[in-house]
C-alpha cells in the first residue's frame, strides 16, 4: 500500500511540477516584456530586469500554486487512467477513497511548502526585488541592502528596516555624527511615522549618547527628527500589502488600529495570504472528480481545459469578492474563506456520485 501511495504521489508532483513550469515560465515572460519598458530609466539596466524576474519568481510560484495544484492532480490522475492504471489499482481492492488519500496526503505537503514559503522565502525577495528596481528607477542615491536601505543627512546616517504604505517605517537605527567624523550619538526606534516630509515621529526609542568618558542610555517614548527623506522617496520606498509576509501584515495592521487607520486592505491582504494553502488543498480535492466523478470517458485534454476554467473563474471570482466585500464593509475573513468554503463542498459533492 506504501508502495501505491508513493506512486500517486510522485504521479502528482510530476504534474504539480509541470504545471507550475510552464506557468511560471509564461508569465515572467510577459512581466519581463513590461520591465522592458523601464530599460534606460535612471540607472535601471537589462541585468536589473532579469534580476527582479528572478528575484520575483517565488511570488509568482504561489500565485500559480492553487491553479497548477488542480492542474496537475487532473494530469497526473488524468494519466493514470488513460493507462488503465487506475482500473488496475481498483482491481486490486484500492477504493476510490484510498487513492484519494493517497493524493491528499501529498497535497497535504504542498500545502505546508506553500505557508513556508509564503512566510519566510517570497516576501524578502519580493521586497528587494521592488525596491531595488525603484531606486535604480528613480536614481535617489539610497543605498539599498537586504535588511533595507541607508540614507545620509548631513553627518548622520540612518538605516530603516522596512518604509511600508500609510507613513510607517520600522526597525530604525540613527547615527548621530560630529564634524570631526565620530559618533556622538545612536539612536535605535521600534517604528516611526513619516508620512510628514519635514518631521518624522519616532516610537519606543533608545537613545545612548556618547560622551568623552562614558555612555549615557535613554529610553523615551517618542522623539522628533529631522525628515532623511523626501516625500517622492517615501512614495518610492512604501511597500504594498501583498509583498509583506503575513506576520508582518499582522504586525502591521495592529498598528494601524493603534492609530486610529484604516486597515481593511491590509485585513484582507492577510487573510488571502493564510487562505493560499486551504484553497490548494481545495484545488487538490476539486481534481479528484474530474477523473472519478461523472462523466467518465472523457480525455485528459478536456479535463484540463475545463480545470484551468474553473481554475481561472475561480481566481478571478476569488479577487471580485474581496475588494466588493470591503464596499460592503464585510469582514475579510468571510469573503476570502467563502469561496474556497463551496470549493470544497462542489468536490465534496461530486466525489460522492463517484461510483
Amino acid at each position: 500500500m506504501k508502495t501505491l501511495d508513493r506512486y500517486i504521489g510522485v504521479s502528482f508532483i510530476q504534474g504539480f511540477l509541470l504545471v507550475i513550469f510552464i506557468l511560471v515560465s509564461l508569465f515572467s515572460f510577459l512581466e519581463f516584456v513590461v520591465q522592458l519598458d523601464d530599460i534606460g530609466k535612471g540607472n535601471y539596466q537589462l541585468l536589473d530586469a532579469f534580476a527582479y524576474i528572478g528575484l520575483t519568481i517565488p511570488r509568482r510560484v504561489l500565485d500559480m500554486v492553487p491553479m497548477a495544484a488542480l492542474l496537475g492532480s487532473i494530469i497526473a490522475l488524468g494519466m493514470l487512467a488513460d493507462k488503465g492504471e487506475l482500473i488496475v489499482m481498483r482491481a486490486s481492492g484500492l477504493s476510490v477513497q484510498r487513492i484519494c488519500f493517497s493524493v491528499l496526503a501529498t497535497g497535504a505537503l504542498l500545502m505546508l511548502a506553500t505557508g513556508i514559503m509564503e512566510e519566510y522565502v517570497a516576501p524578502p525577495m519580493e521586497q528587494y526585488a521592488r525596491l531595488s528596481r525603484s531606486l535604480a528607477i528613480s536614481d535617489t542615491g539610497i543605498l539599498l541592502t537586504k535588511d533595507g536601505f541607508w540614507a545620509r543627512q548631513g553627518h548622520s546616517f540612518i538605516h530603516v528596516g522596512k518604509t511600508l504604505s500609510g507613513g510607517i517605517a520600522t526597525d530604525l537605527d540613527i547615527y548621530e555624527g560630529d564634524k570631526e567624523g565620530g559618533l556622538r550619538a545612536f539612536i535605535h526606534a521600534r517604528e516611526a511615522d513619516i508620512h510628514n516630509n519635514k518631521r518624522w515621529v519616532l516610537k519606543d526609542i533608545q537613545k545612548k549618547v556618547i560622551e568623552e568618558q562614558r555612555i549615557t542610555t535613554h529610553n523615551l517614548p517618542t522623539m522628533a527628527l529631522e525628515s532623511f527623506l523626501s516625500t517622492e522617496q517615501v512614495n518610492i520606498l512604501a511597500l504594498p500589502p501583498d509583498s509583506l509576509s503575513p506576520s508582518d501584515l499582522y504586525q502591521y495592521i495592529q498598528a494601524l488600529r493603534q492609530r486610529g487607520q484604516n486597515a481593511d486592505t491590509y485585513v484582507l491582504a492577510l487573510w488571502q495570504k493564510l487562505a493560499v494553502p486551504l484553497t490548494t488543498g481545495a484545488m487538490v480535492l476539486l481534481a479528484l472528480p474530474f477523473v472519478f466523478g461523472p462523466p467518465r470517458g472523457t480525455t485528459i485534454g478536456l479535463r484540463i481545459t475545463v480545470g484551468a476554467m474553473v481554475g481561472i473563474g475561480f481566481y478571478l471570482a476569488n479577487q471580485i469578492i474581496g475588494y466588493m466585500g470591503l464596499l460592503l464593509e464585510l469582514h475579510p475573513a468571510i469573503t476570502t474563506l467563502a469561496p474556497v468554503a463551496a470549493i470544497l463542498w462542489i468536490a465534496l459533492w461530486r466525489l460522492r456520485q463517484a461510483p
